[in-house]
């Protein structure tokens, strides 16, 4: 029986499903992929591939509102932010048409040895296994720098999103990449295992759970295979006393909010000081209220379903959890009643660091406000994690934002607006939130082997 289902969230309806590929079909395919690999497609000149990508661009700017449909139906999110992503997957394709090149170029070295280059070739079949909550955009963070570099890669998507890994992958064909360049697989995790073990596969990007990357981390080292791994979140956004109080809290609300709150780098813990954060919490709380719960293809809405009623279940024990061991309740914290898996906005406080919670990524709708004196604990409080993700600052003065952000252990800090992303800018973290880079030129650079060649008495 398949796993591979989509069920639209905000109904429980079951929409299709997908049967799982057999040995056989996964065997072809690793085959077609790895004579790819050997061809001109990957070594040669990198201009088909670029072309590809700009074709890729074009077909996803075309069809923007069919695949925003798609993925609001299949995982939830509201239809404007679907469309965003897709808009944004475009632009990624489109930024490494434009810039691959320049990326991959030779670049010299000087030494006392002679004439010295590095040069960058693929390194061979990657293996991605991708989630569900940006069901385009996670795969085109794969799919766009190792095309231009001539990685072919087979793909495992999520589960729970069948239909947009299908569609993805027919985006690509269409826009002229040949057979085994990408290649949706629906397979279980212990399949994507074989893979990493086989001597054609060279190598493992993952974004998903911290006990998924562990597993294709532990995988991948037992081979000695190169992995890059996104994993989980537990964002600060930090409130100083001299910010703009109102755009702090719309852009906080929105952080916290946006994708039904399922985003890794999404705010998650608000380090509020002290002597703004009764307004804080009272502007805060108002903005929770005022959104409005719904269908995500109706425009009015304002926040959608969960993902699944697994992502709902998991995201009310931990809630309940928190309560349990002291945190209050500040507002919502109610599964809403009739079909589909939406959950109230919901807000915790007096929170304890023997509290579960502190350490925990509420993957969900789920804000926690934490209250500190001065700059120093709020530092201290946001490296108090076993993530090391994204964060935000704000604050009226940029220098005072710039030496907390250089203070802050993530691998990305926003100062004066929320998390964001941008096919130009490098994206990643430290700790449990995982290691390597995706986008921007240190993404493309990743699975390419940084080939030094010198060349004596020159």
């Amino acid at each position: 029986m398949s796993t591979y289902q989509s069920v639209n969230p905000a109904t429980s309806e079951v929409i299709k499903t997908w049967p799982e590929h057999s040995d056989d079909e996964v065997e072809a395919a690793l085959e077609t992929a790895s004579q790819l690999y050997q061809s001109a497609w990957s070594k040669g000149d990198i201009q088909p591939r670029i072309q590809v990508l700009h074709k890729l661009a074009e077909l996803i700017d075309s069809r923007t509102d069919e695949l925003a449909k798609i993925a609001s139906l299949e995982m939830g999110k509201l239809l404007k932010q679907s469309r965003g992503e897709v808009q944004i997957c475009a632009q990624i394709a489109r930024y490494y048409a434009e810039h691959a090149e320049k990326f991959l170029q030779p670049v010299p070295y000087p030494t006392d040895l002679g004439q010295a280059w590095i040069e960058h070739h693929p390194l061979g079949v990657l293996v991605a296994v991708e989630p569900w909550n940006f069901p385009y955009y996670q795969l085109m963070r794969v799919l766009a720098p190792n095309l231009a570099a001539g990685n072919p890669v087979l793909a495992k998507h999520a589960a729970i999103v069948p239909h947009c890994a299908s569609v993805f992958e027919q985006l690509v064909l269409e826009a002229g990449a040949p057979e085994g360049a990408w290649t949706n697989l629906f397979i279980s995790s212990e399949k994507v295992a074989e893979l990493i073990a086989d001597d054609r596969v060279q190598g493992a990007a993952l974004t998903g759970s911290e006990r998924a990357g562990s597993a294709v981390a532990q995988q991948a080292g037992k081979y000695l295979k190169k992995t890059t791994l996104e994993l989980g979140g537990n964002d600060v956004f930090v409130v100083l006393d001299d910010c703009d109080l109102e755009e702090a809290v719309r852009q906080g609300a929105q952080a916290r909010l946006s994708n039904t709150g399922q985003v890794c780098t999404a705010a998650k813990r608000f380090i509020v000081q002290r002597s703004v954060a009764d307004r804080f919490l009272e502007k805060f709380t108002a903005a929770f209220a005022a959104v409005k719960i719904g269908d995500p293809l109706d425009e009015s809405t304002t926040l959608g379903p969960l993902s699944s009623a697994s992502a709902r279940d998991t995201l009310v024990k931990q809630v309940e959890e928190a309560i349990a061991k002291g945190a209050t309740l500040h507002y919502g914290g109610k599964i809403i009643s009739g079909p589909g898996c939406f959950y109230q906005p919901t807000i915790l406080t007096n929170i304890t660091r023997v509290n579960p919670a502190w350490y925990t990524e509420f993957f969900g709708p789920v804000a926690q406000v934490y209250v500190v004196e001065n700059d120093d604990e709020a530092v201290r409080l946001a490296n108090d994690s076993h993530y090391g993700l994204g964060g935000a600052i704000f604050t009226g003065d940029i220098a005072r934002g710039k030496r907390m952000a250089s203070r802050i252990e993530t691998g990305m800090v926003f100062i004066n607006s929320a998390s964001d992303t941008a096919a130009e800018l490098p994206f990643g973290g430290i700790k449990r939130s995982g290691y390597g880079r995706e986008l921007s030129d240190l993404g493309i650079k990743e699975f390419v082997n940084q080939k030094l060649v010198v060349v004596s008495g020159q």
